[in-house]
């Protein structure tokens, strides 16, 4: 079930949040138990076969967090065996076949490949739980585990809840457990508040235009330079990528906008994944602004790990631990070469960004770029590096690399060829608006922030905006999946 669906949003939507306050008037447990079957069902919904997996895999690391906490002193190898059994999982399901074709191809092999689908969202309910691990971990071991912890866990509900709330389930925003679930137990949030819905529809909508008008649209230029025009021109090359950048922006960031929107319905605030990152002036910035529960991860848990291999930490080896933390990342957005190629790139920028910075302004006393200079090269570096995120293969990548940097000609725009007259208009109106929203105006969580509510107007504001939606979502006649729901 998609957020950008007339099934989320007229009856799962609305039946999960009446319920669910309907029951907590009454008993608080039943209304979480609600909200945890409407989860599943929501999971679910989309492929059935992989819900035992999910539960599965919800059971196993409540019971290791359960023998972590109840013998701490063995806590360390309960650690160990979740992670290896949770990284063990999604290696299964997500490399086994990448790992096959390239043992073969190394080898000269001839394994025969799984051909396994990929179980919806497993990157990032694994992501938290071993998030989750660690963190019970480490206050574990810290000098205050006798204190009572946020980790520590009464109940199997409350932990099924952590891993299954819909609105952040498929795709993030990678939450902790002490970000999330000490909402669910505060007694003013087991109230229907109308300041939240006002505000968890106002941002909802928002993330809804995103995607329907925004990404959707702009997929249509992306879609037709990577995978059908053989050949493009130069202007074709520059219009491919920066398609598919924003695409990847409005995409990504609607969905985040939509979740957050869906849980303040219920009183939950998720944590902010989008800061305008296309307004960054350094790629160390761009990943302080994009998906940044991601980045958080990245540093805390990746980079910290890393750096501790090394005996004797330099500034050196943090930079190497970087470029690590970052391929890793890089794969785990897929099982393709493509991916570590994108994590490489952007480990790289990172590194050279620090050095810049850190050492050889220092050195030569250089003064800082200017700040549009900065921006200039941040953001083209991020356009070219996207490629590779989105290219089928290193064939398909270069062919657009070429067409933006050999110049290859200016004839016969994309918008000229296989689009009709409305599809054209409609197309450019949104590149326009793309643009104009990234760089013109504040963000939806900066516009969130200073929305201030007024009654009843907004019943009237929010049935137009659902109208013009809903014409515009018949135009655009198709329900689409979000990017990274393949991830």
């Amino acid at each position: 079930m998609l957020f950008n669906s007339v099934e989320f949003i007229f009856i799962f939507l609305p039946i999960s949040f009446f319920v669910y306050f309907g029951l907590s008037r009454w008993y608080a447990l039943s209304a979480k138990a609600w909200l945890v079957g409407a989860s599943l069902f929501f999971y679910g919904y989309w492929n059935v076969k992989y819900l035992p997996l999910i539960v599965i895999s919800i059971v196993f690391n409540f019971a290791i967090v359960q023998a972590m906490w109840a013998k701490p002193k063995l806590a360390k190898g309960f650690l160990s065996l979740g992670l290896v059994a949770n990284l063990a999982l999604l290696g299964y399901f997500k490399y086994a076949d990448f790992f096959i074709e390239n043992s073969n191809t190394a080898f000269s092999t001839s394994f025969n490949l799984l051909h396994l689908a990929l179980p919806l969202a497993i990157s990032f309910f694994t992501l938290q739980q071993i998030t989750f691990l660690l963190d019970s971990y480490a206050q574990i071991d810290s000098p205050n585990a006798g204190a009572k912890p946020s980790t520590k866990l009464s109940n199997f509900l409350d932990y099924a809840l952590f891993v299954t709330f819909f609105p952040q389930l498929i795709a993030g925003p990678i939450v902790h457990h002490k970000e999330m679930m000490p909402q669910f137990a505060k007694d003013s949030n087991k109230r229907i508040s109308l300041d939240n819905i006002a505000s968890g529809v106002f941002i909802f909508s928002i993330g809804l235009f995103k995607k329907v008008v925004i990404a959707d649209s702009l997929a249509k230029i992306a879609t037709m330079g990577f995978d059908t025009s053989k050949v493009l021109s130069a202007l074709e090359g520059w219009m491919t990528s920066l398609a598919y950048t924003f695409q990847l922006y409005f995409d990504f960031s609607g969905y985040t906008d939509m979740a957050i929107g869906a849980a303040l319905l219920f009183n939950i605030h998720l944590p902010q994944n989008f800061n305008s990152p296309f307004k960054a002036s350094s790629i160390a910035e761009f990943w302080q602004r994009w998906h940044i529960t991601l980045s958080r991860f990245i540093f805390d848990y990746l980079y910290v790990s890393i750096a501790r291999i090394f005996s004797n930490p330099t500034f050196h080896t943090s930079m190497l631990a970087i470029f690590i933390a970052f391929l890793i990342a890089g794969l785990w957005h897929g099982a393709s070469w493509l991916f570590v190629f994108f994590g490489l790139l952007h480990g790289l920028g990172v590194v050279i960004n620090h050095y810049w910075s850190k050492k050889i302004r220092k050195k030569y006393k250089l003064k800082p770029l200017p700040v549009w200079l900065g921006w200039f090269i941040t953001f083209n570096y991020v356009n070219i590096a996207n490629i590779f995120f989105r290219a089928k293969d290193f064939v398909d990548a270069l062919k657009v690399l070429k067409a933006m940097f050999l110049m290859s000609g200016f004839k016969n725009c994309l918008f000229s060829t296989a689009l009709d007259h409305t599809s054209k208009l409609f197309i450019g109106t949104t590149a326009i608006l793309a643009l104009g929203i990234t760089f013109g105006f504040k963000n939806s969580c900066q516009v969130l922030e200073n929305f201030k509510p007024s009654w009843p107007q907004l019943g009237w504001i929010y049935a137009t905006i659902f109208c013009i939606e809903l014409y515009i979502f018949g135009y655009v006649n198709r329900v689409s999946e979000f990017i990274y729901f393949n991830f």
